[in-house]
């Protein structure tokens, strides 16, 4: 009877050793390849997102559209920075800086999420990427900051065009700080 409860014992032990490794390994596979956390640095998406919010993005399946927000390996920068997609490959920007208005394939964008219209070009700062307007090559998007004029992004030589394959993933919602935990729009 004796080695029959230990027998019992170590099969309990098994299961529960098993059991464990199943879920760290379920966990660390989905934060590698699903979900994964970001940090916003900087205030070039505020009013939307603020220096040092805490962020879940996920790269599953994921095809950039208009208004996303995500998360760029920005090379130039050597860092990670989070941008508003404004316009994906085939696309035509344009941006009137005397009125400070966004135009996408002649369309004005209707922006509720900004902070201030877009008035800052970097031509004088001598660091353009373009002059508008400018349609985005296949397989690249076009970022702005929310925080237009506090914002380094496509507009600067910088970050330019992003390349779809240095996104590492679109912003799914903040976890911190707690009163502001849920979706981002």
């Amino acid at each position: 009877m004796d080695s029959a409860k230990k027998n019992n014992a170590v099969e309990e032990i098994l299961d529960w050793i098993e059991s464990i490794l199943f879920s760290i390994f379920s966990v660390s596979l989905i934060f590698t390849f699903g979900l994964r956390p970001a940090q916003v640095k900087g205030d070039s998406m505020v009013p939307t997102l603020h220096d040092q919010d805490k962020l879940i993005m996920s790269n599953w399946f994921y095809k950039p559209k208009a208004r996303d927000i995500v998360v760029i390996n920005c090379r130039n920068l050597n860092e990670a920075i989070v941008k508003r997609v404004i316009a994906t490959g085939g696309q035509k920007v344009d941006i009137d800086f005397d009125e400070g208005k966004v135009y996408v394939d002649g369309v004005e964008q209707y922006e509720p999420y900004i902070n201030d219209i877009t008035t800052r070009s970097y031509e004088n700062e001598g660091i353009a990427a373009f002059k508008y307007p400018v349609t985005v090559p296949d397989g690249y998007v076009f970022v702005l900051g929310d925080n237009r004029n506090n914002s380094v992004d496509s507009r600067t030589t910088y970050v330019g065009f992003v390349n779809e394959n240095d996104i590492i993933g679109h912003v799914v919602f903040r976890f911190y700080p707690f009163n502001s935990f849920g979706g981002v729009e």
